[in-house]
């Protein structure tokens, strides 16, 4: 898991893909963070992608960098305590502005039944699960 994280975090910039019905939704994401041993993201519960996890927590994160890529699949759970909302945002302190741990907005969500594929032209593809 430390190896998914590490990378997700050296992009940057990730896409988060849920359903609404059945339509695929896709969005950029940049939060990713790790907290007891579990990999989590951050958003709004006011944004329809809460909306949308929330009556269907199957989600893909894939993201590329430097000739690889990794999709993450599995299904992305809630978590209302406020330690998992202030460690996400104590490793993004620019979101601070937006939102708080004590907040009813402030959304963290952990994998639940991951897999984590890192593929590339080069080499054949590599699971990790967690």
């Amino acid at each position: 898991m430390q190896e998914v994280y590490d990378f997700l975090k050296a992009c940057g910039t990730y896409y988060l893909a849920t359903v609404e019905g059945d339509q695929p939704r896709v969005r950029p994401f940049g939060t990713v963070d790790l907290f007891e041993e579990k990999l989590y993201i951050q958003t709004g519960k006011s944004k329809d992608v809460s909306k949308q996890l929330q009556a269907n927590p199957k989600a893909e994160i894939c993201a590329f960098k430097d000739g690889v890529w990794l999709r993450v699949s599995g299904e992305l759970i809630r978590d209302d305590r406020v330690e998992a909302k202030k460690h996400m945002l104590d490793s993004y302190p620019e979101l601070q502005a937006m939102y708080s741990a004590e907040d009813d907005n402030t959304e963290v969500l952990f994998f639940r039944s991951a897999t984590a594929v890192f593929s590339s032209f080069t080499e054949p593809p590599r699971t990790v699960t967690f």
